[in-house]
């Protein structure tokens, strides 16, 4: 494949940051058709479980739409009339309801064995058992975990999950069943064919290179331009297929090879891609937000480290436990330890640090967006509390 175009950095870095929805005016009521015009954009939303500031999913609407409602993307995630649903996407993730059966493929697999190694084993060995709680879902409809918590435990290395736990697991990624809604955190399965709309259980599978080659494309809209590893890494698609994938996107004319100075590896430009004469707006960004969640990617956008320290020791940490990075204009310019203390209504900033571009007003628009991240989450006051050498200059600003 033979480059055809050469792009700066800071060219790349207003591309990546335009498709991925930074850089426009905020809705002044945003709800939830703007959520869902956003998630059909991004193509999926990373969910995770831990909760010191707000859980993941809610956060990239917010640094992209403003003070949005939780409850619109909760009503599109798991209310009567969704337009999202959840699977193995980057990681458990959430996706527009139309990308199902793009999925398909990988149930499939799982299917088959191919997941992860220990629930693959599970699934050799005890398909009878499975074929059981599959069975009792149909029989019974909804259930949770809770459901199947008296059934006999695995071995150590398996987080006490029981047996039924596993079970739901391995039928989750079969496709066999999904989360139908959730309450508080906790899924609520019933089988696929039931949980999702008939609309979508009905629509044809489409074959393994036809489903790849549309995830490659959602990708490369959503990043505007990527490395090929940055393409396969969004859906975390298989290494021989993505390759492939992508060649026959550039032959097709919709992937253009470029190269962009500083990095080493080749670069795809989308069809369709714009580019931004600048980029304006201050947003925080989750540590699993879409635009940072690649490590390698965000170091080549923006000369930045971004790197997540939860399951570091604690003295060994350097900028704490649940970091966001502070995205000002067309640069990563802080970087804040944040948690919600939801019992005195304060959001905690627990350190604060500056990035090499940090600028005179990094201090006042960072503290102008934590205040509004606070009222946001429905806290009263943003309080610094912790250590930085932004931390002075932050609490002053506040």
């Amino acid at each position: 494949m033979g480059v055809t175009e050469q792009i700066t950095p800071k060219t790349a870095r207003r591309i990546a940051l335009a498709a991925q929805g930074f850089g426009r005016t905020p809705p002044a009521a945003p709800g939830r058709k703007h959520v869902r015009d956003l998630i059909g954009k991004l193509g999926v939303v990373q969910i995770d479980s831990v909760n010191v500031v707000t859980r993941t999913h809610y956060v990239p609407a917010f640094s992209r739409l403003g003070d949005y409602p939780r409850e619109a993307l909760e009503a599109e995630a798991w209310g009567a009339r969704r337009g999202l649903f959840e699977y193995w996407g980057h990681e458990a993730s959430l996706m527009p309801m139309e990308l199902q059966p793009l999925l398909r493929w990988r149930m499939a697999r799982a299917e088959a064995g191919e997941m992860w190694t220990g629930l693959s084993r599970f699934g050799r060995e005890r398909r009878d058992y499975i074929d059981g709680v599959l069975s009792e879902i149909e029989r019974r409809g909804p259930v949770t975990g809770g459901d199947f918590n008296d059934a006999p435990r695995g071995a150590p290395g398996w987080w006490g999950w029981s047996d039924g736990k596993r079970a739901l697991e391995w039928l989750f990624w079969a496709g066999m069943i999904t989360t139908k809604t959730r309450r508080g955190f906790e899924r609520v399965y019933d089988l696929t064919e039931r949980a999702l709309p008939a609309r979508i259980v009905d629509l044809p599978t489409p074959d393994e290179a036809d489903a790849q080659r549309e995830l490659i494309r959602l990708s490369a809209r959503a990043m505007g331009v990527a490395t090929a590893a940055d393409l396969r890494d969004y859906f975390r698609l298989p290494l021989a297929e993505a390759k492939a994938r992508i060649a026959e996107l550039v032959e097709g004319g919709e992937l253009t090879p470029v190269s962009v100075k500083g990095w080493r590896q080749e670069a795809y430009l989308s069809a369709g891609a714009k580019t931004p004469r600048k980029v304006a707006g201050a947003a925080l960004l989750s540590p699993f937000d879409n635009l940072i969640w690649a490590r390698d990617r965000t170091e080549r956008l923006f000369g930045t480290r971004v790197r997540l320290e939860i399951y570091t020791p604690a003295h060994k940490r350097m900028h704490g436990y649940y970091v966001l990075p502070f995205l000002e204009d067309e640069a990563i310019t802080a970087r804040v330890d944040l948690k919600s203390d939801r019992k005195a209504g304060v959001l905690l900033v627990q350190a604060a640090w500056r990035e090499p571009d940090a600028t005179a007003d990094t201090p006042a628009r960072l503290a102008a967006e934590l205040r509004r991240m606070s009222v946001w989450l429905g806290l009263g006051e943003v309080e610094v509390v912790g250590k930085g050498d932004l931390a002075a200059a932050l609490s002053d600003a506040i």
